[in-house]
């Protein structure tokens, strides 16, 4: 059995150890079965892998200049922790996410940011090597068309309400939400069960049948 002391050393072992569907797997198992984001939400390179706290922050369209363009955006970048991640929704209407957003976030200790919608300055995202996921790529400005107008408030994204505070996780197969009231549980569970896979995959590699490997190690 794998323990962490603090969470550092959990996040870190998530990033290391685990992949989000043995983590699905085990929240299908303890009946959290609405927990993947949208398909579509994708890392901007397939190699980055996301582990942190939810900083939850909504958005919405907003169709000409504002009193106050963006709305409370800087003051949510403004207030994130170390080992939180930026996750946004509300808004379609333009970018959500760059080059300045991300600088400001990294900074502050953030961890990643992941929004359901769009991005822009991939290129200048990228060199930061700071991890983002997003619907894709689109250069409009959110300025006159976008406003945050709450954070560290319970968000929907697709099957999944998200609360500020829950585990979020996310690599190449998509993205997936830990209620943080389960989190440790579901995380020791997962890291258990991804050891084993490495397992049976080894037993089946080296001649077993799969419904063999299957009955000895559980699975079936």
């Amino acid at each position: 059995m794998i323990k962490w002391e603090n969470e550092d050393e959990m996040f870190a072992l998530m990033k290391e150890k685990l992949y989000t569907p043995v983590v699905g797997d085990i929240l299908d198992v303890m009946g959290y079965t609405h927990q993947f984001m949208p398909q579509y939400i994708r890392p901007l390179q397939n190699d980055m892998k996301v582990a942190g706290k939810a900083c939850t922050v909504l958005e919405h369209d907003v169709f000409s200049v504002q009193k106050k363009p963006f709305g409370l955006l800087t003051e949510a970048l403004d207030q994130l922790h170390k080992n939180e991640i930026f996750v946004a929704t509300g808004a379609q209407n333009s970018a959500l996410w760059g080059e300045i957003l991300t600088a400001a976030a990294k900074k502050r200790g953030s961890v990643g940011a992941v929004v359901d919608g769009w991005h822009r300055d991939t290129p200048q995202v990228l060199s930061q090597n700071w991890p983002v996921f997003s619907k894709g790529c689109w250069a409009q400005d959110s300025s006159i068309r976008t406003s945050v107008v709450d954070f560290r408030c319970p968000i929907e994204i697709g099957q999944v309400i998200i609360h500020d505070g829950d585990i979020i996780f996310g690599d190449i197969d998509g993205v997936l939400v830990i209620p943080q009231e389960v989190s440790e549980e579901v995380i020791q569970k997962s890291l258990d069960k991804a050891a084993g896979e490495k397992v049976v995959r080894k037993a089946i590699e080296e001649g077993m049948s799969a419904t063999e490997a299957f009955a000895k190690f559980g699975i079936l």
